[in-house]
């Protein structure tokens, strides 16, 4: 990490200085960004020239001493508060007094750090993301004790190394870290509730919800020995707030040794690195005839399921036909509710009925989704029906809001509750998650795109059916879908 913030301040034009208490450890760093920079020129993509002007701006030195006149320090050291409360009490004894000192912590709080300092208003957090020439994203937080010019200082200079700042509280995870909470948490929540496998999950949350990878990919690529410590840190400082809750899976696993590509097992197994099969895989749904004719109801627009029946060839039935043959398909798009409630509160045969997520990969991945009072007959034939159109069919069991309706709809929920509590503005909110998380969308677009009043209705429905207070919607988020407001200040 101090590697990679040293090279894009030396490619801005900026002096720098690398310092590590380990003899050679600066010296080996240097090293370092020259290599990767000289490779660079030999594919083209910068000049030789700028590699040794870059370079010349970089220097290693032995003592911290020697960064008396610097203007900015940005420490990069263990994640632990006490060794950088005492760097920051040393650093202070050396550099001037207008010098700005910056932690790059991920987790640990600034105002924390801070106390340790004479001068905490010079104080900040400055946290990038590895590797830090490509995640052009850089959280600038302040602590209880930051002067605004401080804030204003270091915002300004991100935008010197073409890094997008975004500006935000002293509160557990900032914003990528509690953002980025649903993803894993939400995942893991269904594996354990038996709603589908570790390999059916990731693609369905790929392939219909446009994620780059899966969770439990994602998870085993960061190490579950990271990340979930990070899970527990959140949920802890946040006072055990059920939103955040981690999982019993991800602890059994860490101790399990099952930590990911590190150690070749995590939730897939991998061969010299490469992802090779889920560790559990769940039996693929049997294929069966195509059903002549299917009942396609939802509280929502039907028509792009009616669609695709109709392109098989069945006869699509009247949504007022509540008498539908032994052999007949129900259809049921769900929006939040699970197949069980929905057959129960429409007054169909649950026998017959199989739900469908209504706003999530219809186009491509769809997810089906069955109850445990559906027959074998309706699940093969749902599987059946939309394989036959080209697409992909993922048959998982009950679940309220089906797979992506609920992971997304508690990103958004968490967004909301970010700029509730003034923690960040709803544009670096948006600009953090999909610079520093990669989602398609931010929190507030994605709820902006679904619609404010969809998302609530599907927090709703999953509130009142598991009774989890985890699914409660946002005051800030209710108020605006009520009024018929965007997702934005």
């Amino acid at each position: 990490m101090g590697c990679g913030i040293a090279e894009v301040l030396a490619a801005a034009g900026i002096d720098v200085l690398i310092v590590d208490e380990a003899a050679g450890k600066a010296a080996a760093a240097v090293e370092q960004i020259a290599s990767r920079q000289r490779a660079r020129a030999q594919a083209g993509k910068i000049s030789p020239d700028a590699v040794e002007k870059l370079l010349a701006r970089i220097a290693p030195v032995e003592t911290l001493h020697r960064l008396a006149d610097a203007d900015l320090v940005v420490e990069a050291i263990v994640e632990r508060i006490e060794p950088k409360r005492q760097l920051f009490k040393a650093l202070e004894e050396i550099v001037g007094p207008d010098a700005i000192i910056a932690t790059n912590t991920s987790s640990l709080s600034v105002t924390a750090i801070a106390a340790a300092a004479k001068r905490p208003q010079r104080v900040a957090g400055y946290h990038f993301f590895n590797p830090v020439p490509v995640m052009k994203l850089v959280e600038v937080i302040s602590g209880a004790h930051t002067s605004p010019e401080v804030e204003r200082a270091l915002v300004d200079l991100a935008a010197r190394f073409g890094h997008r700042p975004v500006v935000a509280a002293d509160t557990p995870g900032f914003i990528v870290n509690h953002a980025g909470r649903a993803f894993g948490t939400e995942a893991l929540a269904m594996l354990r509730e038996g709603v589908a496998s570790i390999g059916e999950i990731d693609a369905i949350l790929r392939d219909a919800a446009g994620f780059k990878m899966g969770p439990f990919e994602l998870m085993d690529l960061t190490g579950l020995d990271v990340s979930h410590p990070v899970m527990e840190s959140i949920y802890t400082q946040f006072y055990q707030d059920p939103r955040y809750r981690p999982s019993v899976i991800a602890a059994q696993r860490v101790a399990a040794g099952l930590l990911g590509r590190k150690t070749g097992r995590g939730f897939y197994s991998y061969d010299a690195n490469r992802q090779a099969m889920p560790l559990e895989t769940a039996q693929a749904a049997e294929t069966a005839a195509l059903p002549k004719r299917v009942a396609v109801l939802a509280d929502n627009d039907a028509g792009d399921m009616q669609k695709l029946v109709a392109s098989t060839g069945a006869t699509v039935l009247s949504p007022e036909d509540r008498t539908p043959k032994q052999d007949d398909l129900i259809l049921v798009g769900l929006e939040g509710e699970d197949v069980a409630g929905a057959a129960i509160r429409l007054g169909l045969s649950p026998s017959l009925c199989v739900g469908y997520d209504s706003y999530f990969g219809l186009g491509r991945h769809v997810t089906l989704v069955a109850s445990a009072a559906t027959s074998e007959k309706a699940r093969s034939a749902a599987v059946a029906l939309v394989q036959s159109t080209g697409r992909k069919a993922t048959l998982v069991n009950d679940s309220c809001g089906a797979v992506c309706q609920r992971v997304v709809a508690m990103i958004v929920n968490i967004g909301c509750e970010i700029v509730e509590q003034k923690i960040a503005s709803a544009a670096d909110v948006d600009a953090a998650v999909r610079l520093g998380l990669g989602y398609p969308h931010g929190p507030l677009e994605w709820g902006n795109k679904l619609g404010p009043a969809r998302i609530l209705r599907i927090l709703d429905t999953v509130h009142e059916r598991t009774r989890d207070p985890r699914y409660r919607a946002s005051l800030w988020l209710r108020r605006r879908a009520e009024l018929g407001l965007a997702l934005e200040e």
